[in-house]
């Protein structure tokens, strides 16, 4: 009972702020939702961490722009702001912002053109939140109004987005000191063969705590590297036999049977591979 007299007291609270004509109010960060496009992708912790201070120490100088839930009566969705939304839930602090009723398109075209005056967004951000619009069925021109583009570029960067699996560009992160020519090079080395090259580089950068530039980077790297070519392993057998080659790369292990030399070997050993696998998954459990 006290929790809901209190949650009515907090709406009576705003509802007076706005008939008072304050542009400004304060939420409770747990009533707000974030925009239902993401534009700007995870900032690095160091720039969190500064943004964090600079907020302890002066307090909320520029306040969020949100707009009434419009499904979820009682909350509100984030137009832009959203990291100082999460330094100021990290501070359990309420957080300023100003309450305006916003279609989607205007939500959009406002997110977008603010992010682009304050932060400019990376290349492949904006090329980003150009396709997640057009997928979600916004017309080219408020795609137009919130990146701050002609058409031509809009199309271009819809295009470009999609020739690089989203799983790789959420991976990679922002990536700020890389530009458009690097990113399309990039692309163009993209193919279904490699993406998993590409992932694999992505993730040992991620594991050495590498920022987004150095990731991006790693997976260009594995993909203009040529491999090196593998060199044949000779086993030997207890007899002197040498009929058994392997090579080992990142991606396979292969082993070669000569079948002039032991013409039955290659075919008794796969009779015994079941055997063989379930000692190898006991061994590899100790």
């Amino acid at each position: 009972m006290a929790d809901t007299l209190n949650a009515v007291n907090r709406v009576d609270e705003l509802e007076e702020q706005l008939r008072s004509g304050h542009a400004i109010v304060d939420l409770d960060p747990a009533v707000i939702d974030a925009s239902f496009v993401p534009d700007r992708m995870a900032p690095s912790e160091e720039a969190h961490r500064e943004l964090v201070q600079a907020i302890k120490a002066d307090g909320q100088i520029v306040p969020i722009l949100v707009r009434p839930h419009p499904v979820e009566q009682g909350r509100y969705q984030v137009a832009y702001g959203h990291r100082r939304l999460r330094a100021v839930t990290e501070l359990g602090m309420k957080v300023r912002a100003v309450v305006r009723e916003l279609t989607d398109e205007q939500l959009v075209v406002a997110q977008g053109q603010e992010n682009n005056a304050r932060t400019n967004l990376s290349f492949i951000e904006k090329a980003r939140f150009a396709m997640q619009l057009e997928q979600r069925g916004f017309r080219r021109d408020v795609i137009m109004q919130a990146l701050c583009v002609d058409r031509p570029r809009v199309s271009q960067m819809i295009k470009f987005a999609s020739s690089i699996p989203i799983e790789l560009i959420n991976a990679i992160g922002p990536a700020p000191g890389i530009g458009r020519r690097k990113w399309e090079d990039f692309a163009a080395l993209i193919t279904k063969g490699n993406v998993d090259k590409a992932r694999h580089a992505i993730e040992r950068a991620e594991n050495s705590g590498r920022d987004s530039d150095a990731k991006f980077e790693a997976a260009y790297k594995a993909l203009t590297t040529k491999a090196d070519i593998a060199r044949p392993e000779v086993w030997t057998a207890p007899d002197g036999a040498r009929f058994a080659r392997y090579t080992e790369t990142d991606e396979k292990f292969t082993l070669t049977i000569d079948r002039k030399l032991s013409p039955r070997f290659g075919k008794f050993l796969v009779s015994r591979l079941e055997q063989l696998y379930n000692e190898f998954q006991a061994a590899d459990k100790e």
